[in-house]
């Protein structure tokens, strides 16, 4: 029996190296904050393993409405910075959208890091 395990999500910071690995994405979301706290680094996704295929819209609200089909109480915030990296985005600026979005009241958080359309 092999103990290697794939997690389903990963993301690296090309700036010191450290890599990341996480079974849920916004798992990545909370170290990415730890992260860049002591660092200022960014991170970028290496993998996201999802049974579906993410948006291919480059506006973060169009994003969070196609991916709401997959979610029943919001979209974890992981799955959107893993989407909107795909469109060149890093997860900071990503939170960053995300936040100044939800300050417009397009978007709301149903519960922790996790976002819906109004």
């Amino acid at each position: 029996m092999s103990r290697h395990h794939s997690h389903a999500f990963e993301a690296t910071c090309s700036d010191c190296g450290v890599t990341k690995a996480a079974e849920s994405p916004n798992e990545l979301i909370e170290f990415y904050r730890r992260h860049s706290r002591h660092t200022s680094h960014e991170l970028v996704w290496t993998r996201a393993d999802v049974a579906f295929e993410l948006p291919a819209a480059d506006d973060l609200e169009c994003v969070v409405v196609k991916l709401e089909t997959h979610y029943d109480e919001g979209v974890p915030v992981g799955i959107v910075a893993a989407a909107m990296s795909d469109r060149g985005a890093t997860i900071g600026e990503t939170l960053e959208s995300i936040r100044d979005v939800r300050l417009t009241g397009a978007l709301y958080e149903p519960r922790d890091d996790h976002v819906a359309v109004v």
